[in-house]
């Protein structure tokens, strides 16, 4: 998936201004091809969770209050600490190049960070 930022003269939605949401994307893209690589149990999860972060963000960002937007950022963040424990998984089980683990880990890494400043920032609070 090339994903783009939107034109700065084309109408968008909130979530697609989000840079974690761009980068939620492209970890999307890359557990959608490791999962082609692993058994039915953990291609489902791997295929859901990095889904959910992808669409978590999405919601979350079009919300108003701040609570329910924090809420999105959480579960966008805890379903993004899934995908790194399915990494592994696959990782251990030979289902999964060091490259794409590497790879995967650096963006979940990066989304992790970008989503609990995002939950920081609509909570009130220090780095949750």
């Amino acid at each position: 998936m090339s994903e783009s930022k939107p034109d700065a003269n084309e109408p968008s939605l909130d979530f697609e201004r989000l840079d974690v949401y761009r980068l939620a994307c492209e970890f999307q893209s890359l557990a959608f091809r490791a999962a082609a690589r692993a058994g039915t149990v953990c291609r489902n999860e791997l295929e859901r969770a990095s889904l959910s972060i992808v669409l978590n963000i999405a919601e979350g960002a079009g919300r108003r209050s701040a609570p329910e937007k924090a809420r999105y950022y959480v579960i966008a963040r805890g379903s993004a600490t899934e995908s790194a424990a399915l990494l592994d998984v696959l990782a251990r089980d030979g289902r999964i190049s060091v490259s794409d683990v590497r790879a995967g880990r650096a963006q979940i890494i990066r989304i992790v960070h970008m989503l609990s400043r995002l939950v920081a920032r609509w909570t009130g609070a220090g780095v949750a």
